[in-house]
């Protein structure tokens, strides 16, 4: 099963996005916040509000119970 990316469900602080990609990464989310934030204010703040807003729209929730990406067996038949 391929990995897909999905707005974290559990590691939220605002919509999830930086703990979605850090889950899909295998690093801890906190340094995705920070480096997002450091990345937002050389980049005078407003380009990465505005990514941030986009992939909160695009990306989907991670559906419930376990990771999205982990490999599951197909259904017996």
């Amino acid at each position: 099963m391929q990995k897909k990316l999905y707005r974290s469900n559990t590691n939220k602080t605002v919509a999830g996005v930086c703990g979605g990609i850090g889950e899909f990464f295998n690093i801890d989310p906190t340094i995705v916040r920070v480096i997002y934030v450091i990345a937002s204010i050389f980049s005078a703040g407003f380009p990465g509000l505005l990514i941030y807003i986009i992939l909160c729209v695009v990306m989907p929730s991670a559906p419930e119970g376990g990771q999205p990406w982990e490999d599951v067996p197909p259904p017996q038949e």
